[in-house]
């Protein structure tokens, strides 16, 4: 049973809640139409399947990066997510879940000494095979974000790299 007090010049009112009361009524508020909304939510994360083919042998594994960050592709600190996958029938398949629709630009290597790095030689030359999304080429340095860039749905995207010479 509220109070009566004088509210807002009437006499009778029931008296106005506590700051307390009020914060705690605003929270539960707020906890309730959160709750109903998140049920409501539409599923946002989608997935990118990448098969990379035409390798040169069977040997080591293949190194697949993601990015979606054009200033930080093909810095290998600047990655999304990675994984590393066998390779079977000189082909590797990799699985990439829990993405935000979206551009990505992927990057791959043949790890075929399977010693986590890649390998290069005298100013830089690769010594490993390596490949871009899109088939971009790589001209004295990387290319572009943009040239690599894959637009990836919310119902998914599979796509093929062929892996370079």
């Amino acid at each position: 049973m509220s109070k009566k007090g004088t509210f807002g010049g009437f006499h009778g009112a029931p008296t106005p809640a506590t700051n307390s009361s009020v914060s705690t009524m605003r929270l539960s508020l707020l906890s309730l139409v959160l709750s109903l909304n998140l049920v409501n939510l539409p599923a946002t994360a989608t997935e990118l399947e990448i098969i990379v083919n035409a390798l040169a042998s069977n040997r080591g594994d293949v190194h697949v990066a993601i990015y979606n960050t054009p200033e930080l592709f093909p810095d290998s600190d600047g990655m999304t997510t990675k994984l590393e996958v066998p390779i079977e029938g000189n082909a590797a398949r990799a699985l990439f879940t829990g993405l935000m629709p979206g551009f990505y630009a992927i990057a791959v290597y043949h790890d075929e000494n399977m010693n986590d790095e890649f390998d290069q030689g005298f100013l830089g030359i690769p010594l490993e095979d390596f490949a871009f999304s899109n088939s971009a080429k790589a001209f004295l340095g990387p290319p572009s974000f943009a040239d690599a860039a894959v637009n990836v749905p919310l119902e998914g995207r599979r796509i093929e790299i062929p892996m370079n010479d």
